[in-house]
């Protein structure tokens, strides 16, 4: 008999960045439930654009910035962190096999979010002074969050 997974505990300071994850992992059961409605790759495509742009882009900014830096370019997870970010940055750009891209952003986005909730982030906040995670809280605001719904191909 398998126990429940408790919920992971989650410092305030990591606490917005977490809630971003969660958009994210949204993003992919938005281009999951969309190719599997036979919806238009471009529709798709639109969206997950403006996803990157206006939440995905300014979120890794963040974390290379404020969190990354705490466990240094040198440790093995910031440098698996940081090449999924140039990887999902590679597949959000690319223009010639737009529907193999989604396919892959959805996947990828989804491990790459538990990755950083799961290992990263559990390491961050055990190593993290409080100087350092006060800076986080400072300088990061998650703000509310605002879905662009021009086109919900998802519904």
């Amino acid at each position: 008999m398998s126990t429940p997974k408790k919920p992971l505990k989650r410092v305030e300071a990591l606490k917005s960045f977490s809630r971003e994850h969660h958009h994210g992992l949204l993003l992919g059961w938005k281009i999951r439930k969309g190719m599997s409605n036979g919806i238009a790759i471009d529709r798709i495509k639109k969206y997950a654009d403006w996803f990157f742009e206006n939440h995905l882009v300014p979120h890794f900014e963040d974390e290379e910035k404020y969190i990354f830096p705490i466990l240094g370019e040198d440790h093995e997870m910031i440098k698996k962190a940081l090449s999924e970010h140039r990887r999902l940055t590679r597949l959000f750009t690319e223009e010639e096999d737009v529907e193999k891209a989604l396919h892959h952003i959805e996947e990828e986005l989804d491990r790459h979010i538990r990755f950083e909730e799961r290992e990263l982030f559990m390491l961050i906040q055990e190593v993290a002074t409080p100087e350092q995670l006060k800076k986080i809280e400072e300088v990061h605001d998650d703000s509310d969050f605002v879905d662009n719904t021009t086109d919900v191909f998802w519904e």
